[in-house]
């Protein structure tokens, strides 16, 4: 198991910074938001993707992979009825396999609420069709790049497309690839009917990355989630991978959530 947390948790640091102090504290990798360095990934030269893999190798510590990849992009859009932008989010998709393997990322956590949205009337079952239409080319871009594109459910709230983890596994599962998997988020899984551990223990076989925080946008062990079901459905299904802090209330500072988070998955895990 590797522990890991999102470099947006940092706000104002410089990812120099962020790197070192998580190398410091006891982290395994920074899961990297692109967002945090440009508002494309195709913005950002070989020679700073070569940087931070490097930078990373150098501090003892790896980037696991990267997250909020469509945030502050424009003209993307994962369901969209205009083949225009189909393509287009279909082509950046490529572009973030090649950015998350050049900077020695596994994981491209697909999450983008609002730019996977179904428009109001849209039929559930053509944004599918169009969902696969932008991921297939991808995902053989992903194959090729050596990474995982992690389709991450997200609750109603957040989003009108793909909230289960079900829907999730029922839309990677026909690609039979390993370059095409399911993240489960900790905060999203409380809002399923199913208990956490359940829902863990069905996604066996498809899952392939972990978000680690609790119901109340904190870092896990900063609300009521109990985390030893939860541990033990993991250990069930032998999942062996990152299990990221992804925390979405920053009143504790970054420090405080860093320490504090990993040293709770520390107790649960090893």
């Amino acid at each position: 198991m590797k522990f890991a947390i999102c470099s947006e948790t940092f706000k104002d640091w410089k990812l120099d910074s962020i790197i070192r102090y998580c190398a410091n504290i006891g982290y395994d990798a920074v899961e990297l938001a692109p967002f945090t360095l440009a508002r494309y990934v195709t913005d950002i030269p070989i020679a700073e993707r070569t940087r931070i893999r490097d930078l990373a190798h150098s501090a003892g510590i790896e980037i696991s992979g990267i997250h909020w990849v469509l945030v502050q992009t424009e003209g993307m859009h994962i369901t969209s009825s205009d083949a225009q932008t189909r393509e287009r989010t279909a082509r950046y998709f490529c572009d973030l396999a090649d950015f998350c393997a050049d900077i020695g990322g596994k994981a491209i956590i697909v999450g983008s609420p609002q730019q996977r949205a179904l428009d109001p009337g849209m039929n559930y079952e053509q944004g599918w069709s169009w969902a696969n239409e932008v991921f297939r080319p991808a995902v053989k871009r992903a194959e090729e790049r050596g990474v995982v594109i992690c389709l991450e459910p997200l609750p109603v709230a957040d989003t009108n497309f793909i909230n289960t983890a079900a829907e999730a596994i029922h839309l990677v599962q026909p690609y039979a690839s390993t370059a095409f998997r399911v993240i489960l988020d900790v905060r999203a899984m409380c809002h399923e009917e199913k208990p956490i551990p359940e829902i863990i223990r069905e996604s066996k076989g498809y899952l392939a990355y972990v978000h680690a925080n609790d119901k109340n946008l904190k870092g896990p062990g900063f609300g009521n989630v109990d985390y030893f079901p939860i541990a033990n459905a993991l250990r069930d299904v032998a999942y062996d991978g990152v299990i990221s802090v992804e925390v979405f209330s920053y009143d504790e500072g970054p420090e405080v959530i860093a320490t504090k988070s990993l040293d709770y998955l520390k107790r649960l895990f090893e």
